[in-house]
């Protein structure tokens, strides 16, 4: 009789150890391939080669990181990618705020419709998109130039921008902009000063995805930029592969410097992320 409640707390505890532990085990299986990356970047290329490879280090060394940072193109395509980035970044969030609200908000023929394209958008494969675009620019005259990159990404990033704010948007009470518009605001004074500060984890979270996107694409990014300073980091990778071979050491050390900003980026705003909406509106 005693026995019996007692069993349950040891059959709990080694539940959730199990869980702790698939869970951890889940983890290293995804921060391997980063480890390795790290690990490459540091390594002497003597103990890159070795076989069989070692997953602990031995000797360490920057070599490769001095070679990466001193590549002719390296900080020209430092700057374009940041403009590229940040220009895509501020792009899509301006244009996809004023039309995630229009479609949370207001009613117009044609709107679910319209929400559908959306949608319906991001399953059209990217390789479909490529010859399109590039005449299009080129008619333009915009090939070769960092703003028909920036204004050809928004056609990936845009539709989900609008998609993902909307449901931010959706989730604000209506009620709270009429009671500010009941006080004197404007529709946009309204938007302005309720809305927008509760749509900031929306906004966080959209921007890093958008960043990402851009920071990373490469296709798009090789077909339209052939001047050596214009072109991002994601090109500027391959010139560690040669008719030599790879430099396996100066291409993880690229690669954890172009990984680098993203990843500081989002340790500087991942609490905003997490931030509830309902949170926010009580504390506004």
């Amino acid at each position: 009789m005693t026995g019996a409640p007692g069993t349950g707390a040891p059959r709990g505890t080694r539940r959730r150890a199990a869980a702790n532990a698939l869970g951890l085990l889940f983890s290293a299986g995804m921060a391997f391939p980063l480890y390795w990356m790290l690990l490459t970047a540091f390594r002497p290329a003597t103990e890159i080669h070795a076989s069989p490879p070692r997953l602990l280090p031995g000797h360490l060394t920057l070599e490769h990181f001095r070679r990466a940072l001193g590549s002719p193109t390296f900080w020209a395509n430092v700057r374009s990618s940041v403009l590229i980035g940040v220009g895509t970044v501020l792009v899509s969030l301006l244009i996809g705020t004023l039309a995630a609200f229009a479609l949370a908000r207001f009613s117009f023929a044609g709107r679910k419709a319209l929400v559908l394209v959306i949608i319906g958008v991001q399953m059209v494969p990217l390789a479909g998109l490529i010859i399109p675009l590039y005449l299009l620019l080129s008619d333009a005259g915009l090939t070769d130039s960092l703003p028909g990159v920036i204004l050809t990404y928004l056609v990936f990033v845009l539709p989900f921008t609008v998609w993902l704010l909307r449901g931010f948007i959706a989730a604000v009470p209506v009620e709270l902009e009429e009671a500010a518009m009941t006080d004197g605001c404007t529709r946009l004074g309204a938007f302005r000063r309720v809305v927008l500060p509760l749509l900031a984890p929306g906004l966080v979270a959209t921007s890093v995805y958008a960043l990402v996107q851009a920071w990373n694409e490469y296709v798009l990014a090789y077909v339209l930029l052939s001047s050596n300073d214009k072109q991002t980091l994601s090109i500027w990778l391959l010139s560690f592969q040669t008719s030599f071979g790879t430099d396996y050491g100066g291409l993880m050390a690229g690669a954890t410097l172009t990984a680098l900003p993203v990843a500081v980026f989002f340790a500087l705003v991942q609490r905003r992320i997490g931030a509830g909406l309902a949170a926010g509106a009580v504390k506004g």
